[in-house]
């Protein structure tokens, strides 16, 4: 049998992605519009984040985006982790590039949001996600 735990998602600083004391992230400053349940991000990436040369890696990418999406259902719940995350890479990001992270909740009903989030660079979408997720408080 699977002994469940409960999780611990208290607040630090040590996020890969918005972390701030984390010397090796990606210390994305993610911003909120709690009236439209929305978040934004705007960063370049350096080569340390490289996948193919000159490239940012697919994961990065998804890190990215599964945080703007969490940062979006922020807005009515604290608490909330990932359950599912559907991506499409629609371009290479390059490297160096400045980028745009936008997320929104788009459904809030019981206990499994969703949310989406797009990548963006000079207006053009270069990636988006769906999020399904789970709401703990």
């Amino acid at each position: 049998m699977i002994e469940k735990k409960s999780l611990n998602v208290a607040e630090d600083s040590a996020c890969f992605v918005c972390g701030q004391d984390n010397p090796i992230g990606l210390q994305a400053n993610f911003t909120t519009n709690p009236e439209a349940c929305s978040s934004h991000a705007t960063l370049q990436l350096s080569a340390d984040y490289q996948g193919w040369q000159d490239m940012v890696h697919g994961g990065i990418i998804a890190a990215l985006l599964d945080e703007a999406c969490i940062y979006a259902c922020r807005c009515k719940a604290e608490r909330c982790v990932t359950a599912e995350l559907q991506l499409r890479y629609r371009q290479p990001v390059p490297v160096g590039a400045l980028i745009e992270i936008s997320g929104v909740l788009t459904e809030s009903h019981r206990k499994v949001w969703q949310a989406s989030a797009q990548l963006k660079i000079a207006g053009s979408l270069y990636a988006e996600a769906q999020a399904k997720v789970f709401i703990l408080n």
